[in-house]
């Protein structure tokens, strides 16, 4: 692979993408089919929309209990998803991931991810071990770095880690604004895989400067809470869908603010957290059918109802 096609998207294929995007209306996809976009440093492609696992995953072992997540994850890797994201801060989430999808057949294996949280060299190691373990497979397929916690201690052992095939891509995450400087420095200082941050309709703070750095960097970018915060979706579900709707083929608010997300030319996949299986379902139609164009995502952002 050229260096050029290692870095991906660029700044200028980042404003391509958008324009692309914004001609003829609004674009369009085979209904039935999962939009992929490409991790930069590899190609590989993912689903747009996938699935987070903090609250909803960190149950105990009943079978009551983990029977709705054993329908989430079958309804995710039947209809066409694949991420999985989880972190050893969301308490019981990755072992009861890894006992959900250890036995996934070799054609619906997730991608999974999750992350270090802990401070010190010789703890995240252990941590990261632990992880391992959780979720039942000996190579993960992304580990980031939960809220830069200690990053620069847990940077070179993940980089350590890829080269001898134990991870298959790296990265850092973060969830707060109030962060974004920092994880600016670090995206302009290190070579990263993935980048996962908040981004949604009525908290688009990253659009300014990290979504086109990521993609002039060539990082690809997981979304983190993407329905917003302070419960903006239980705000619009009585509200009227808007003419537009119809347009992208949305039928639910959860549909409306996932696609918004997507069609962010910068943004390779989403991550909402559910534990109901029909609300997996409904996430996962967002992936599929005609994306907001440029002007339309404007609109969007304008007129969201509050």
């Amino acid at each position: 692979m050229t260096s050029t096609a290692r870095q991906g998207l660029t700044r200028q294929g980042f404003l391509g993408a958008a324009l692309a995007a914004s001609v003829g209306g609004v674009a369009h996809a085979q209904a039935a089919e999962m939009h992929r976009r490409p991790i930069p440093a590899s190609g590989e492609t993912l689903p747009v929309i996938g699935l987070g696992t903090w609250r909803g995953f960190d149950v105990g072992t009943k079978p009551a209990e983990r029977a709705p997540l054993r329908e989430v994850v079958a309804t995710l890797l039947a209809k066409g998803g694949r991420v999985i994201d989880s972190s050893p801060m969301y308490g019981r989430a990755e072992a009861v991931t890894g006992d959900l999808v250890k036995d996934a057949s070799p054609r619906e294996r997730p991608f999974l991810a999750t992350k270090v949280w802990t401070t010190g060299h010789e703890a995240g190691i252990a941590q990261m071990t632990r992880s391992l373990q959780l979720l039942h497979t000996e190579r993960l397929d992304l580990m980031q770095i939960h809220n830069l916690l200690d990053w620069r201690v847990h940077l070179p052992t993940l980089r350590e880690w890829k080269a001898q095939g134990r991870i298959r891509y790296l990265g850092i995450s973060h969830y707060t604004e109030s962060a974004y400087d920092a994880v600016e420095a670090v995206l302009n200082a290190e070579r990263l895989d993935v980048l996962q941050i908040n981004y949604a309709l009525d908290d688009r703070a990253a659009e300014e400067r990290l979504l086109p750095l990521a993609a002039d960097k060539g990082v690809a970018v997981l979304v983190n809470r993407p329905f917003g915060g302070g419960g903006l979706l239980r705000r619009l579900a009585p509200t009227p869908l808007p003419d537009y709707a119809a347009e992208i083929g949305c039928t639910s608010w959860a549909e409306i603010l996932l696609k918004f997300v997507v069609s962010h030319p910068a943004v390779t996949c989403a991550i909402p957290g559910t534990a109901d299986p029909g609300h997996m379902a409904v996430n996962l139609r967002a992936g599929t059918g005609p994306l907001p164009d440029e002007p339309l995502r404007r609109r969007m952002a304008a007129t969201l109802p509050l």
